[in-house]
């Protein structure tokens, strides 16, 4: 199991025991993003894959995620579009970026929206993975930033990370 979906399962499980106040969703079925930040442990040995990353490069999918759009780094307002996908998976959206200031991300389709804090030296990376009805279909994300603020940004397609009730997860860790 990869760094990233150990994370996506922590973080879901948090997620039960803490509201999300920054995600939004515009469904009845009551699902937010899951949102994970990404981070190489400091006691690993530097390699290609753990070296820290920069804003120019998009953020890296895990190998059993298939891509659906991306942008390299860039500062103010953009929409991207992202292609349609298999009925069932998550559609994943990793932001990276660096700069004083917010950005917000909406995924216009799933009324669906994250706000992200970046900082000035930092450069900062969150994969948000969005399973709701509907996230199947092609469409946009749209993101407002200002003009201190550089980011790039992937999309991808891949398996919803599995929730785990609040007792397994205390009792695993």
């Amino acid at each position: 199991m990869s760094r990233r979906t150990c994370a996506a399962l922590i973080l879901a499980c948090a997620t039960l025991l803490a509201p999300l106040t920054g995600c939004t969703s515009g469904h009845d079925n009551k699902a937010s993003p899951a949102t994970r930040s990404s981070e190489p442990s400091p006691k690993a040995t530097p390699t290609a894959s753990s070296m820290k990353p920069t804003v120019e490069q998009p953020p890296e999918l895990d190998p059993n995620e298939t891509l659906a759009g991306h942008q390299k780094a860039i500062t103010g307002n953009a929409v991207l579009a992202f292609t349609q996908g298999k009925k069932g998976d998550a559609l994943i959206v990793a932001v990276r970026c660096q700069g004083a200031g917010k950005v917000k991300v909406t995924v216009r389709s799933v009324h669906a929206s994250f706000p992200l804090e970046c900082q000035v030296g930092e450069v900062s990376t969150t994969y948000n993975q969005v399973a709701v009805k509907g996230v199947e279909h092609g469409g946009v994300v749209s993101v407002e930033a200002s003009s201190a603020v550089h980011w790039s940004m992937t999309i991808g397609r891949g398996t919803p990370a599995e929730e785990e009730s609040p007792t397994s997860t205390a009792e695993s860790l």
